[in-house]
């Protein structure tokens, strides 16, 4: 398997992977990811050169944004100094679970933000999904807090707030990485 940096015509797919992820949460009683995501934002993100994709030969078997941004109001200003990069939107296709792609790609963020230049390699997962939280702990993350105001729409409760961090490093993740060397952190 290797992984590649998204391109715009990928938008489609990306789009299509997201559904079928929103589907298969839905069926385990979360309602994590049932509003559709905004085209325009995928691309900006795609653009941006912060979303990548795990290829199985033609099959997408996984996706993940790594970002220097973080979302407004969930790191404190101590915490936004600490040289630092973000995951959002990992996900892997139901066809490929239960072979620990999840675990490599986070293995692959955190080498790719340690050659980058940061300590920590940071997350918000969904506040209500207590099983996606364990699994992030048991992949080494430890919990900082959750956050349940500030949400996007009027400051109102916030659905994604749900606040880890594992120290950056380089870890066997056994993908065939065809992206180029990330960009030096600016902090």
């Amino acid at each position: 398997m290797k992984i590649v940096l998204a391109q715009p015509e990928d938008v489609a797919k990306l789009l299509a992977f997201r559904r079928e992820a929103a589907t298969w949460l839905s069926a385990l009683g979360t309602d994590q990811w049932q509003r559709p995501y905004p085209a325009d934002k995928l691309l900006e993100t795609i653009e941006a050169q912060t979303v990548f994709m795990v290829r199985d030969g033609e099959v997408t078997a996984a996706t993940i944004t790594l970002t220097p941004e973080a979302e407004a109001g969930l790191w404190t200003d101590r915490e936004l100094a600490e040289p630092s990069m973000f995951i959002n939107k990992l996900t892997v296709a139901r066809t490929h679970a239960g072979q620990n792609i999840g675990g490599r790609l986070l293995n692959w963020a955190g080498g790719r933000a340690y050659r980058a230049g940061a300590n920590w390699l940071r997350l918000d997962a969904w506040t209500s999904n207590e099983a996606l939280q364990q699994y992030y702990l048991r992949q080494g993350f430890e919990y900082v807090r959750t956050v349940r105001e500030g949400g996007a729409v009027n400051g109102g409760p916030r659905v994604s707030g749900w606040l880890a961090q594992r120290r950056t490093g380089l870890a066997e993740h056994c993908f065939e990485d065809q992206t180029s060397d990330p960009e030096a952190l600016s902090r």
